[in-house]
């Protein structure tokens, strides 16, 4: 199961429908995040590998610090 934002993501969903498990990510929001991070929308969390969990992370660090 993916980390993200210490919320734990359900690796069965799209990364889409995961990442709206974060609170204030919606699934607009998510789109913007996985298109800044270069991660195809329909890929499953559980198929994520290291490098791309980790540019998501970097993008919604972006996203909360407003930067």
């Amino acid at each position: 199961m993916a980390r993200i934002a210490g919320i734990n993501i359900p690796d069965r969903q799209h990364a889409e429908i995961g990442l709206t498990a974060i609170y204030g990510i919606g699934r607009p929001r998510a789109r913007k995040i996985l298109e800044a991070a270069g991660v195809a929308f329909t890929k499953r969390v559980k198929d994520l590998n290291d490098a791309e969990l980790e540019r998501i992370r970097d993008q919604i660090d972006l996203i909360v610090t407003g930067k």
